[in-house]
């Protein structure tokens, strides 16, 4: 299984140059490997049916129980069959659609990238596992949905996608953590065995409901399911393999394989079978008001993942069993009419059902496939979707609600009939109308696909027994979490179940022959819906880029003193919670044991750093720096670090020597900034201050061990050295001394960097005619002046040095 998974993302690496190599021959090519795994999967369908289960697992991270863990049973089986078989199908199909496109190497490699991920997410067993393909899809899905990324319509669709299923990523994560924690176990296999110990776990409500937020946004259940419409701006193979049978059944997947969970339990029953029922009802209405086949296609594929989610909250033998072969079902028929729409649109020019009339003369093999495909949507026999929606009345009809239960599948099924009029007769029936381009019959590449899916439908149908009737009873089985035998056929003689299909089949065609009518009627609805989900989410897009574009404003003022203020005010704000969060330390600090030259010390350094800020003579505040950093001298040498305390001496004179004469050539300056803005950088380091004093006493413990003794004890044997201060600074502390060359190092370069820009400037003001010239220096104005080179921006800015107004904070520069 493992080996099935990674040759999916193998060949998606390979596809690019396999297109380049084989050009319209690389669709059939790579075609093979889903085809092979498909035949490989259907060589366990005998085994899963007698009730056997396939284990495959991988140590990952053992430490903390976790393993790259897969299983293969009833329900994963039947989805592996699905990706892999419709996977077939497209990437065949995708290359006599996308024939000549420039980048449909990259499509086959999307593709084949999403179909590994859905093959990983279906079998996996480990829940972290689960939720990293989970992702993969999301992000595969998003390349794939913004394929044609030069249309601001296909960027917006892909990101509306990846939004909402990404957030609900995230919802699934802590449920899926939650559940992990609750059983004490990351494995699906060993979580559904103690199904009654979790139920009454206080945290199975929950990660219940965070599951369930994951699992609505992947199956577009209400209010999420905005945008599955709008991922249709994805080219037609996409949305065939995406929608029909892959990622939007995701959802549905994970809330199967969690039934025997959670299945019971009154907040599961409630929520599936009220959001799933809406999610039918609503997605049935919306595609009848639609005129573009993949939008119709899309709202009623909404509507089925509503039904399917209806059913596992409904639960139950019949239902379950009824949710199986409707998701057979509905994978056959809407997977043959997305690629009917597909071929449709490519030979004629258009989606727009108004426009299209009278196919079937000059696509016949089309119009075929297109009718047998409808009619199995709309659930007329020999059909297989005849037999899923008998069953599936059946299933309602025993429902706890059974009423009203029934009247919405009745209502749906009635749209979704007119539905599959719309889209599988409209077109090809008729007076023939004239098209963008003139109509022919699609190549083989694209009939295929369509043909097939009809094929296997009128099969299914006729002869459920020939391997339909185990697949759907070992998935059930997987769903239940018992034994469950499925005995499918056409005929089970006159029942109620047979009254609601003939009531929806006239239904469907009433509203069918009056869509028009019933088109008008919801005109309404365009100004309705911007007060629904999709407004909702445009509105919220545009708060939150409203929220980013304000903090990117006020964090990034492009103001460096700026940055250092925040970057100050929250270490402090943050530092000192979590200190003022620690209470009373765990040793206080004996303040009585101060001597009288410690005080004066402290006193000193004091007020020596009210000099530096309150003097106006900048020799002075030198002189009173140096004081301060003697008497930091004077504190290494009564603490017995009479090494630091010498290169403590020797840098501070060699710093005020330097400061001196550097200052002695530069003009005097001013104090630029505002009182205001003063007391508030004071404030800020005063407490600044505090906090680092605070730090150091609750940090350092009353009786804290020498540090020397260590290095004394370790100098030889572990520093190869007898010079102690030498092995502490390249080795104790190497990655002290290693960032402190780092600094100086690039402290030279840029003073190198200056000192040649000088230079340059020099030998280009010496052939001026004459007075101080212009020059360009590193891309900005500069002018020659008597301290050197002084750029443009600081001589409008304000720069003292040239006698103009000082620059006050505030002023942009």
């Amino acid at each position: 299984m493992t080996v099935a998974i990674l040759s999916g993302f193998v060949l998606a690496l390979l596809a690019p140059t396999l297109q380049r190599v084989a050009d319209r021959r690389a669709g059939w090519a790579l075609a093979l490997l889903p085809l092979i795994l498909s035949l490989y999967f259907a060589t366990f369908l005998k085994a899963i049916g007698s009730g056997e289960v396939f284990h495959a697992r991988h140590e990952w991270v053992p430490s903390l129980g976790i393993h790259l863990s897969f299983t293969l049973d009833g329900l994963s089986l039947l989805f592996a069959l699905l990706i892999n078989g419709m996977g077939v199908l497209v990437l065949v199909y995708a290359g006599g659609y996308m024939a000549g496109h420039p980048e449909l190497g990259r499509l086959y490699a999307f593709l084949l990238m999403f179909m590994a991920s859905m093959l990983g997410l279906v079998l996996a067993d480990s829940l972290l596992v689960l939720f990293v393909f989970w992702e993969l899809t999301s992000f595969s899905s998003y390349l794939l949905i913004g394929f044609d990324h030069d249309r601001a319509d296909a960027r917006a669709a892909a990101l509306r996608a990846l939004l909402v299923t990404g957030g609900g990523g995230l919802a699934l994560m802590a449920g899926l953590l939650l559940l992990g924690q609750a059983g004490g176990s990351l494995e699906l296999s060993s979580l559904t065995t103690q199904a009654d110990t979790l139920r009454e776990h206080p945290l199975a409500t929950p990660a219940l409901l965070l599951i369930l937020v994951g699992a609505f946004t992947k199956s577009a259940q209400f209010p999420f399911h905005f945008w599955l419409p709008s991922a249709m701006e994805a080219p037609t193979p996409i949305s065939a393999y995406l929608h029909s049978a892959t990622m939007v059944k995701a959802g549905v997947y994970l809330l199967s394989r969690l039934s025997p969970v959670f299945a019971g339990s009154d907040v599961w029953i409630g929520t599936l079978t009220v959001v799933g029922g809406l999610t039918m009802l609503m997605g049935g209405w919306l595609a009848l008001l639609q005129s573009d086949l993949k939008r119709i296609l899309a709202y009623s594929t909404v509507s089925a993942l509503g039904t399917l989610t209806m059913f596992l909250g409904i639960g139950g033998p019949l239902a379950v069993q009824a949710a199986m072969a409707f998701l057979l079902g509905h994978a056959l028929y809407k997977g043959a009419l997305f690629l009917v729409a597909g071929a449709v649109d490519h030979e004629t020019g258009t989606r727009d059902v108004d426009r299209l009339s009278g196919l079937r003369r000059a696509m016949p093999f089309t119009a075929l496939a297109a009718g047998i495909s409808a009619l199995s949507m709309a659930g007329l026999p020999p059909l297989f979707g005849f037999i899923a929606k008998e069953l599936s009345y059946e299933a309602t009809l025993g429902a706890a609600w059974s009423t009203c239960v029934t009247t919405a599948a009745v209502v749906t099924n009635i749209l979704l009939v007119a539905a599959a009029g719309v889209v599988g007769l409209r077109p090809f029936l008729g007076q023939t109308l004239p098209t963008p381009k003139p109509a022919h019959e699609a190549p083989l590449s694209l009939l295929l696909g369509p043909l097939t899916l009809s094929v296997v439908s009128i099969a299914s149908g006729l002869i459920p027994a020939m391997g339909v009737n185990e697949l759907l009873s070992a998935a059930s089985t997987s769903v239940l979490g018992q034994p469950a035998d499925i005995d499918l056929a056409l005929w089970h003689g006159v029942t109620p179940a047979l009254g609601l299909s003939a009531i929806t089949l006239l239904g469907g065609v009433g509203v069918f022959a009056s869509r028009g009518l019933v088109r008008k009627s919801a005109s309404c609805c365009g100004r309705v819906s911007s007060w629904g989900p999709a407004g909702w989410y445009e509105l919220a897009l545009r708060r939150m880029n409203g929220l980013a574009v304000g903090q990117t404003q006020l964090l990034q003022s492009g103001y460096l003193r700026y940055y250092l203020m925040m970057t100050v005010a929250a270490t402090v704000g943050l530092t000192g919670y979590a200190l003022l969060g620690r209470g009373t330390p765990a040793t206080a600090w004996n303040w009585f044991d101060v001597k009288f030259y410690e005080v004066g010390l402290v006193a000193l350094m004091l007020l020596a750093t009210l000099g530096a800020l309150l003097l106006k003579s900048r020799l002075a505040a030198v002189a009173s720096l140096g004081v301060v950093g003697y008497c930091v001298s004077l504190v290494f040498v009564l603490y017995g670090a009479p090494d630091l305390a010498m290169t403590q001496f020797l840098v501070e004179t060699l710093t005020v020597i330097l400061f001196v004469l550097v200052f002695y050539h530069l003009p005097e300056s001013r104090i630029v900034s505002e009182t205001s803005a003063r007391w508030r950088d004071a404030v800020l380091a005063l407490v600044t201050g505090v906090l680092m004093t605070a730090l150091v006493l609750v940090g350092t413990p009353e009786n804290y061990p020498p540090i020397s003794e260590y290095f004394v004890e370790h100098s030889v044997t572990r520093g190869h050295g007898r010079n102690i201060v030498n092995v502490i600074l390249v080795d104790f502390r190497g990655l002290d001394t290693l960032g402190e060359i780092t600094v100086l190092s690039v402290a030279a370069v840029g003073v190198h960097a200056l000192l040649k820009l000088r230079r340059r400037s020099d030998s280009g003001s010496e052939t001026s005619v004459a007075g101080p010239a212009p020059v360009e220096a590193a891309g900005m104005l500069t002018q020659k002046t008597p301290m050197g080179e002084l750029h443009q921006e600081d001589r409008d800015a304000g720069d003292d040095r040239r006698g103009s107004s000082p620059i006050r904070e505030g002023d942009k520069p």
